[in-house]
């Protein structure tokens, strides 16, 4: 199922999909007569990767979403976790470490650990299981996490979580009722809150790697088509799509929230995180 859905929602992300209508086009223009039905698909295809990378489309639809939740203050309270979602990586032995995670894993961990520095009580939850690489995502931020500083004493490792409904129910048998902080994308933010709340938590939300802004004057920045504004137009969809599979998810399961761990979480999880502090000393 996991695999499914990541597949149906790359073929329907922007690019992909207007490529592919541009594609039906063409083979009608060369193996058809309908000139005009092709000429529709292709002006359409076209028109639409232009608008899809256009700044004012593409900020207008990101901006609300990331603007839902503000970013983090710290406060009085005591804080006993600190927790970031992972985000992809790749294994390359030619690149510096920060270079093998993805620009928006780096920044979420960039966050996770300026707010852990700021309660050096509290552990760094890092989660993401290996993405077919043989070492997990969670195992790649705790090498980048020791290098920066953070003590591996302070260092808990989901290594199996695969999506966001996984990491939340796996932190929860971790977390229980101690305050956590969580640390995502701000356009994932509000998604992920809403997992985490149907495993029983309340994390206060601090979101990062924020994309859509308003305040860009120059005109030959704002009103050219810009790969940027592309990837801004594909997070918002990403998350539309994400929050229909929420109430899809929701609506095939009943009424009644979603009480049940995974299997990959509870107390056989629990000693796993335990062992994999001990392990994050030498990350592989």
């Amino acid at each position: 199922m996991f695999e499914l859905k990541k597949i149906v929602s790359a073929l329907l992300m922007p690019l992909p999909a207007l490529l592919i209508l541009g594609f039906i086009g063409l083979l009608i223009l060369w193996f058809t007569r309908r000139k005009g039905l092709a000429s529709t698909f292709i002006t359409f295809s076209l028109l639409g990767i232009f608008l899809v990378s256009f700044q004012p489309i593409a900020t207008s639809l990101l901006r609300p979403i990331e603007r839902e939740n503000e970013p983090f203050v710290p406060s009085g309270e005591a804080i006993q976790y600190v927790m970031v979602l992972g985000s992809g990586h790749v294994i390359d032995h030619a690149m510096p470490m920060t270079s093998e995670l993805s620009r928006t894993s780096l920044m979420r961990l960039s966050e996770g650990i300026r707010i852990q520095r700021m309660y050096p009580e509290s552990r760094l939850i890092l989660s993401g299981y290996d993405g077919g690489t043989g070492v997990s995502h969670a195992r790649m931020m705790a090498k980048v996490a020791l290098a920066l500083g953070v003590n591996k004493n302070n260092i808990l490792l989901l290594e199996t979580a695969k999506d966001t409904w996984e990491e939340a129910f796996q932190a929860a048998s971790v977390v229980g009722k101690q305050k956590m902080v969580l640390v995502t994308s701000a356009s994932h933010m509000t998604r992920a809150l809403y997992e985490f709340d149907q495993a029983g938590l309340a994390p206060l939300p601090a979101p990062t790697n924020f994309l859509a802004s308003n305040k860009i004057k120059q005109p030959w920045a704002r009103y050219s088509p810009k790969a940027q504004y592309l990837e801004q137009t594909e997070r918002y969809w990403y998350e539309t799509l994400g929050r229909w599979w929420q109430l899809l998810r929701d609506a095939l399961a009943g009424s009644e929230p979603v009480t049940e761990e995974p299997a990959t979480s509870g107390t056989n999880n629990q000693i796993s995180l335990e062992l994999n502090q001990q392990k994050v000393s030498n990350p592989v």
